[in-house]
């Protein structure tokens, strides 16, 4: 099996910048789907549908945000 290589040297995760934007374009489109979910369960009557469709939000907001924080962190190397 392949192993998977980082390509940041530092040891952390991460990556180019225009890969970091895209994960995090990529994460914002899931809680965009996330919230039109929730919205849609907020109609209905089953709180345990509505309360799956929050908890399933919540990974989603919290990988978006390191992700923004990863791109807000990595320094401008074109100039």
């Amino acid at each position: 099996m392949a192993r998977i290589r980082s390509t940041n040297r530092s040891g952390g995760a991460g990556g180019s910048k225009a890969r970091l934007a895209l994960s995090f374009g990529t994460s914002a489109l899931a809680v965009v789907r996330a919230l039109k979910r929730v919205r849609h369960t907020r109609g209905t009557t089953d709180k345990l549908t509505t309360a799956d469709a929050v908890a399933g939000l919540l990974p989603l907001i919290t990988s978006a945000a390191i992700v923004l924080r990863q791109l807000r962190r990595k320094p401008d190397t074109a100039q």
